[in-house]
């Protein structure tokens, strides 16, 4: 058992926490009291313009996988 070294465990610093917490809670409900549910025609604004992203992604990952599938059979 000479030679064996058990790593310390560094317990995290816990002072202060209910402060902390009080006060991330505060933030999360001022950020909640000032949102607003979007109405249908910001909403679907907003699918489109995640649609396109996500295809336009889509194209340039398949654009270069057919480029490095062309160089490789070079």
């Amino acid at each position: 058992m000479v030679g064996i070294r058990i790593p310390r465990v560094k317990m995290p610093d816990i002072r202060g926490t209910p402060a902390r917490l009080g006060a991330k809670l505060r933030e999360y409900r001022r950020v909640l009291k000032i949102t607003k549910k979007p109405s249908s025609e910001e909403f679907k604004v907003i699918v489109k313009v995640t649609a396109a992203g996500i295809a336009i992604i889509g194209l340039i990952g398949f654009a270069i996988s057919m480029a490095a599938q062309l160089l490789k059979g070079l």
